[in-house]
C-alpha cells in the first residue's frame, strides 16, 4: 500500500506545541526514528511500524466518561474493509493492555457496528470509501486513523504520511476535539503537522 507524502504546513496550522516537553519526549522520538528506519530497510515492516503507532496513539488519548462500561472494559480497534495488516495488528495487540483495559481488534466489512469501536482504522485500499465512512463516526468518541491522501485534512483525526523515507503522522486537532477526545501534548508534539487549533493537554 502507498503511504502519502506529508502535507506542507499551512499558515492556519498550529505550531505552539513544537518546543514543549522535549526532554520527556526523547525516548518516544527515538522510537519514532527506529520504527521508521525499520520500515525503510524492509518495506514489509511498514504495517508492523503502523501497528506500533496505533498502540501508542491510544496511550496518549483520553476517551470521555461513559465511553466504557467500567474500568476493565476492553479498548477496541476496528479495521473497516480490507486489512492491510494481514492480521498483524491482532498479533501486535494480543495480550497487551492500556492500564487495566485489554485490547481487541474487530474487522468490519461496513460501518455497521462502529459504535463499539474506540479506534477506527481506514486503510489506503478504502480511500474511496473514507469520505462516506468518516461522517458515520461523527459525533462518536472514536479516534479515526487512516493512510489515504489528505486523510487528516479531510476530517480524519490522525493520518499517516511519509516525510522522506520515514513514516510520520498528521493530526486534525479540531476533529479530535469535536469527538470530545483529549489528546496529550506529548503526542501533538510528535506530529508532523497539526491542523486546526490545538486543544490537547
Amino acid at each position: 500500500m502507498k503511504t502519502w507524502k506529508c502535507a506542507t504546513r499551512r499558515s492556519g496550522e498550529y505550531e505552539g506545541w513544537r518546543g514543549f516537553g522535549i526532554l520527556i519526549l526523547t525516548t518516544w522520538a527515538s522510537l519514532l526514528i527506529a520504527w521508521s528506519t525499520a520500515a525503510q530497510a524492509n518495506p514489509s515492516n511498514e504495517y508492523a511500524v503502523k501497528a506500533a503507532f496505533l498502540f501508542h496513539f491510544a496511550q496518549f488519548v483520553e476517551w470521555p466518561a461513559g465511553t466504557f462500561k467500567d474500568a476493565n472494559s476492553p479498548l477496541t480497534y476496528c479495521i473497516v474493509g480490507a486489512d492491510p495488516f494481514r492480521g498483524g495488528l491482532d498479533d501486535s495487540l494480543r495480550e497487551k493492555t492500556i492500564g487495566a483495559r485489554p485490547l481487541g481488534v474487530q474487522h468490519l466489512k461496513t460501518t455497521q457496528g462502529i459504535q463499539a469501536c474506540q479506534v477506527l482504522f481506514i486503510g489506503a485500499a478504502e480511500s474511496n470509501r473514507a469520505p462516506s465512512i468518516l461522517p458515520k463516526a461523527k459525533g462518536m468518541a472514536i479516534l479515526t486513523v487512516g493512510e489515504s491522501h489528505n486523510f487528516a485534512e479531510d476530517g480524519g483525526m490522525i493520518g499517516f504520511c511519509m516525510e522522506g523515507k520515514k513514516i510520520r503522522f498528521e493530526i486534525n486537532v479540531e476533529a479530535v476535539s469535536a469527538a470530545k477526545l483529549r489528546m496529550s501534548a506529548r503526542l501533538l508534539t510528535l506530529a508532523k503537522t497539526l491542523i486546526g487549533t490545538a486543544r490537547g493537554n
